[in-house]
């Protein structure tokens, strides 16, 4: 009871935290996806360059995208400063829970900031792009960004505890750039039949099934995986790399 009473009060201090820097939150989160729906939805469409319905198939894939590497960047930064020289996890560490509690407390939160990037993104596409979502799609979306943050997260977790700080730059300019192209974020996954190998790597690549998750909740008449087999891929997705994060996260914590 005293583990999780704690547990809560270093999650709220966190989301505490993220109310004070909400400017900053709002850039880091806002800015880019802002200009991808501007210039690929709106700008594109309106010189002809994309088909009309476009708009609808990006959409979902770049609330997804946001959803998923808010929470990855979000639980990966700050554990590189944390396991820095500074050692500034210690007074984490120091407080009256396992240590493993810690380290679910860092993607719990990541994935609460991503969860609210997506969120956050969705009003904004609507008044760019001119749609709207049916309500009753709304809790099943919901579902889907909270599986796509804490996937995120958890990867965001195993990059955060195996690479050094001084590496961290080279390795977001590494991951974080095939990671939102092969994300099935601007493409329908099914669509690359034509282009078999590339439809292999985004398999492989688990914001491929959110991106798609969201596109079958929200265009099922259109082309997408469908959502018995995006969503437990998720889980498997959250379930391994969760495991190898905390695993390292261990590792890291009683070097």
């Amino acid at each position: 009871m005293n583990a999780l009473r704690t547990f809560n009060a270093v999650l709220g201090r966190d989301v505490f935290v993220t109310g004070r820097e909400l400017p900053s939150f709002l850039a880091q989160v806002l800015i880019q996806p802002f200009f991808t729906l501007f210039i690929f939805g709106k700008v594109l469409t309106q010189i002809g360059f994309v088909q009309g319905n476009f708009a609808e198939v990006l959409l979902p894939g770049v609330v997804a995208l946001n959803g998923f590497l808010g929470a990855l960047q979000n639980t990966t930064l700050p554990l590189v400063l944390d396991f820095s020289w500074t050692r500034e996890i210690e007074d984490r560490l120091l407080a009256p829970m396992p240590i493993a509690m810690v380290a679910v407390e860092k993607m719990i939160f990541g994935a609460l900031r991503g969860l609210a990037a997506a969120i956050l993104m969705i009003p904004v596409g609507f008044l760019i792009l001119d749609i709207a979502w049916p309500l009753a799609s709304l809790p099943l979306v919901l579902i889907v960004l909270v599986l796509g943050s804490l996937a995120g997260a958890a990867i965001g977790m195993v990059i955060g505890t195996s690479v050094p700080p001084r590496r961290i730059n080279i390795m977001f300019a590494v991951i974080l750039t095939p990671l939102m192209f092969t994300g099935a974020t601007q493409f329908p996954w099914p669509s690359l039949s034509s282009l078999l190998w590339f439809q292999v790597v985004c398999a492989l690549n688990p914001l491929t099934y959110a991106s798609e998750a969201m596109r079958a909740v929200l265009i099922p008449t259109g082309p997408h995986i469908a959502l018995w087999v995006s969503l437990p891929v998720l889980v498997v997705a959250i379930v391994l790399f969760g495991a190898i994060g905390m695993r390292g996260f261990m590792r890291r914590a009683l070097d």
